[in-house]
């Protein structure tokens, strides 16, 4: 388990769901990880905290008026100067969604495309840090980018989030950079070329993966109300990644209730992955997991 105050600049801090079911998100996720889902908050159009052992994990959110939700994980990165973020970022091709805006005093957000087509938010703190609980089960494990642009994509998230990056592999069968921690010897998060894996039809996009206990006995967990599942485990090549993965693709009428875009190639883009990660433990030997 990983606890902190406040997240290293350009690093991943918060995610949170736009769902199209609600009611049967919070059911799902609080099942499947030992959740608590919070009361909707009126003063904030519904959004809502999904907690676990009191600590917020994540944050959920419905249709906004006239706005359907289209069913998505948002990851946002850290900033300590959201206007000048957000400047460098258009400067650097990036698309602005919605500007700089005050969330009470609990922070400043805004949300871009980035030059590769991925959606991302970014996030200044002010009373709330984001995440302050990770790599134990139910909480973040991992974060990454799928990219069909990796160099550009690289060269984005260097001169907007100064991330420090070091190269993991560089093969056309593993070709990833990592987030190196500024405060620590571990890596934040990743930038993979996915031209080999990502379906046709879906944009550049950031996942996280959720740390469980036994990956196995969570697929097992989730096929009770899942229809299949896909990608189902593999292993990154790095020998310093000591996860394994699994990838769920539920159906959308059992669940996670809207469904995974992960599923396979002629999945629909609008519906939202769940990743899940297992550490291997001294005594387990290495899973041999595939895409």
């Amino acid at each position: 388990m990983t606890t902190r105050e406040s997240a290293p600049i350009g690093s991943p801090c918060w995610a949170d769901l736009w769902t199209s079911d609600i009611e049967g998100s919070r059911r799902f996720y609080s099942e499947l990880f030992g959740w608590e889902a919070q009361e909707p908050s009126p003063d904030f159009g519904g959004y809502f905290m999904f907690t676990r052992n009191g600590v917020p994990t994540a944050g959920g959110m419905g249709d906004m008026g006239e706005m359907p939700a289209n069913n998505t994980w948002t990851i946002y990165l850290a900033t300590d100067d959201i206007v000048k973020t957000v400047e460098t970022a258009e400067t650097s091709g990036a698309q602005v969604i919605a500007p700089a805006m005050a969330v009470a005093d609990l922070g400043l957000q805004a949300t871009l495309i980035d030059p590769t087509g991925a959606h991302h938010g970014t996030w200044q703190p002010g009373t709330f840090p984001g995440f302050t609980v990770l790599n134990e089960h139910g909480a973040p494990s991992w974060f990454e980018l799928h990219t069909r642009d990796y160099t550009a994509a690289v060269a984005f998230y260097r001169t907007v989030y100064r991330w420090d990056t070091r190269t993991v592999g560089d093969s056309d069968q593993f070709r990833c950079t990592t987030m190196r921690d500024p405060e620590g010897d571990g890596d934040l998060a990743g930038i993979m070329d996915a031209r080999a894996f990502l379906p046709e039809g879906v944009p550049a996009r950031w996942s996280i993966y959720w740390d469980v206990e036994d990956a196995d006995a969570s697929v097992a967990k989730v096929r009770c109300s899942v229809a299949r599942s896909c990608r189902t485990r593999r292993t990154h090549p790095s020998a310093g990644w000591q996860r394994s993965w699994t990838r769920l693709a539920p159906s959308s009428s059992c669940g996670p209730p809207t469904g995974s875009h992960a599923a396979e190639r002629s999945a629909r883009p609008s519906e939202p992955t769940l990743n899940l990660a297992s550490r291997i433990r001294p005594g387990m030997g290495p899973r041999r997991l595939s895409w």
